[in-house]
């Protein structure tokens, strides 16, 4: 709650959010895919090289923190929920979960 604590409406909630995962996430990272989503070609186990954060104008309007990710030679976005850093820092291991956290409260924008 300390990401929102000033936010008092949708908008600034993802801006709390974007912002304190863009300052926090140590990028670029190695990444696996955790879960199957059906806006992601990705598959449980696989592996990206996230290098930065999608900003809301490329992400996919629907209140998914977006990263920018390299996989099989291409580059693509893929929502934060679906990976988890592989050998990351503590910092960027703790905001990945802070995120997983939030989405499995049911928590949107």
């Amino acid at each position: 709650m300390e990401i929102i604590v000033d936010a008092y409406n949708e908008s600034e909630v993802w801006t709390g959010w974007y912002c304190y995962l863009e300052n926090t996430l140590a990028f670029p990272f190695e990444a696996e895919c955790v879960k199957s989503r059906k806006m992601s070609p990705l598959k449980p186990g696989e592996r990206v090289t996230v290098l930065g954060m999608l900003d809301d104008d490329e992400g996919d309007g629907l209140g998914e923190m977006m990263v920018e990710a390299e996989w099989r030679d291409c580059m693509m976005g893929i929502p934060l929920a679906q990976i988890k850093g592989i050998g990351v820092d503590e910092k960027t291991a703790e905001a990945i979960a802070d995120w997983h956290y939030w989405v499995a409260q049911g928590r949107q924008f």
